[in-house]
């Protein structure tokens, strides 16, 4: 239950807390917008099963591999790209977080 709690928190109440405190102004978008980097998770339906709660999907899904996070991460120099590397960076530390308890 903890291992929920912590990935699913991470998932959605980090951009959050980015959100209001960084960018207090348009706060909804920018949740909205780092809330979108759950999308990656669309390539667990490349994997056999879908879903596998005892399987790390750092860097055995591709858009979870250790070359898709330096794309991230380089998504958070450019202020137009800032936001949305910033959800998927976010995502990244949530799965980092839930393999953790593996």
């Amino acid at each position: 239950m903890l291992q929920v709690f912590a990935h699913y928190g991470c998932h959605i109440l980090i951009p959050l807390i980015v959100a209001l405190i960084w960018y207090k102004t348009y706060w909804k978008i920018a949740f909205l917008i780092m809330l979108s980097g759950m999308w990656i998770d669309i390539d667990h339906l490349l994997a056999t099963p879908i879903f596998d709660p005892n399987r790390c999907s750092i860097n055995f899904h591709p858009l979870h591999s250790y070359y898709a996070v330096i794309v991230y991460l380089l998504l958070l120099f450019p202020k137009r790209t800032r936001l949305i590397g910033l959800g998927l960076v976010i995502h990244i530390i949530a799965d980092i977080v839930d393999c953790s308890f593996m």
